[in-house]
């Protein structure tokens, strides 16, 4: 079993920083990293594979620094988001690629053993290029694992995937962090994470905005003011009765017509809205999330 221990993490670029001051751990098992586009997961997943060392902290594998120090990456497999660039090899070339780049000497079995991990023996014969999305995926995973290690980085690894080879990725991630393995895969999708990992480390901006049990963050997430846009058959009325409910924080007029709408219970706001407007004669013509990005949530986050 194997462990992976951020402490105070930052990595910037010239004047952009891109990770800023990260703490965390990631044990045995499948851990979700989830942030919006640009949060600096993928910065986190180099530094944490050993390509990219932090500009300040550390990144320890079993008490080990990461970068550089070569007896750790026999433990360490990475899949990356970018695409595949070697179309003109067939699936099982590119696999035995990697067993002989670790210089295995069952390079040969270790990739036929891995194919059929993958679900991938068959097509295995065909070239990268001919592949479908979720092929290519399952193609990665199987050359990150060839050396057989106990951690697993995966970035973005659904990203074009249809859903039924979603749902084999998912299963056998599952499988890899029920075996012991120390499975860490990034998304920008709530569902996704809350599909397949129960603990979630959440990253905004570079900053690491929460960490532990997926359920309670997810409530946090839910609990959070939320912000809607309404329109009605008569707004001031409606504005009248929504400020005298104890759910409802802040209530504005929009200029011509309609209504912006903060609440702090979404619950409690959902079920007695169409009971109010019905009981006071106002008809509901709108009503949407004005803030419901996965930035907003982990602004909120970011800011308790």
């Amino acid at each position: 079993m194997s462990t992976l221990v951020l402490d105070k993490v930052s990595r910037w670029f010239g004047n952009v920083v891109a990770v800023n001051d990260v703490t965390m751990t990631i044990g045995p098992g499948v851990t979700g990293l989830l942030g919006p586009n640009g949060a600096g997961k993928t910065t986190l997943m180099a530094m944490m594979s050993g390509f990219l060392p932090p500009s300040s902290g550390s990144v320890t594998l079993n008490g080990e620094p990461v970068w550089r120090h070569t007896d750790a990456y026999p433990l360490l497999g990475l899949v990356p988001e970018r695409e595949l660039s070697f179309g003109y090899l067939t699936g099982r070339q590119f696999v035995r690629a990697n067993a002989d780049l670790h210089r295995l000497p069952d390079a040969a079995e270790a990739t036929e053993r891995v194919l059929g991990v993958v679900d991938m023996v068959e097509p295995a014969g065909r070239r990268l290029d001919t592949y479908s999305k979720g092929m290519r995926q399952r193609v990665k995973i199987a050359a990150a694992l060839v050396h057989d290690p106990t951690v697993l980085l995966l970035d973005e690894p659904f990203n074009g995937v249809d859903p039924r080879q979603r749902m084999q990725l998912m299963e056998l991630l599952r499988r890899l962090g029920d075996e012991g393995r120390t499975v860490l895969f990034s998304s920008h999708i709530l569902e996704e994470v809350e599909r397949l990992a129960r603990h979630i480390e959440v990253v905004v901006s570079g900053r690491h905005a929460a960490s532990g049990d997926f359920g309670a963050i997810r409530r946090l997430m839910t609990d959070r003011p939320v912000r809607y846009s309404m329109s009605s058959s008569d707004d001031r009325a409606l504005a009248a009765v929504l400020m005298s409910r104890a759910a409802v924080t802040a209530v504005a007029l929009r200029h011509p017509t309609g209504l912006e709408v903060q609440v702090s219970d979404l619950g409690t706001f959902a079920s007695e809205l169409p009971s109010l407007a019905r009981t006071h004669g106002v008809t509901l013509f709108d009503l949407s999330p004005s803030d419901d990005s996965l930035e907003s949530v982990f602004s909120y986050l970011v800011d308790r």
